[in-house]
């Protein structure tokens, strides 16, 4: 019997965190939104800020940020092609790595992305901290 219950604990709590990004999520696409973003777009636009902030080079492969986004790569893809239509990044043979095609960000990108950044950011930590939604 403790089994079950042990079992049913862990779904509980899956069923809980599932909850929490669905709110999260839905906070973030409201609060992105003025900057004409959602929270996909912001997420693909704060790995390349953060990459180049790292001074690493300022491009990524698609794969990897498909590793690092709960975004299937061909989601992925479409979503690069909707921000690159939108002047934020653009693709490119990336000079440090020349394996494929990579992205990276635009001035215009850097610069949404540093406007919409302290925003999300605050979303986090309500969210996070029990505080929002």
């Amino acid at each position: 019997m403790a089994a079950k219950k042990s079992e049913r604990s862990l779904v509980e709590e899956w069923r809980a965190l599932l909850a929490l990004h669905a709110r999260t999520v839905g906070e973030l696409d409201r609060a992105l939104d003025r900057h004409g973003l959602g929270a996909s777009d912001f997420e693909v636009l704060d790995i390349l800020a953060e990459r180049a902030g790292d001074g690493g080079p300022s491009c990524l492969r698609v794969q990897e940020i498909a590793s690092r986004t709960h975004l299937s790569q061909s989601a992925l893809s479409r979503l690069v092609a909707r921000l690159e239509r939108d002047g934020l990044v653009r693709r490119a043979m990336c000079v440090e790595d020349r394996r494929g095609v990579h992205v990276e960000l635009t001035d215009a990108g850097r610069d949404r992305h540093a406007e919409a950044r302290p925003i999300q950011r605050d979303v986090l930590s309500r969210m996070l901290n029990g505080t929002g939604g």
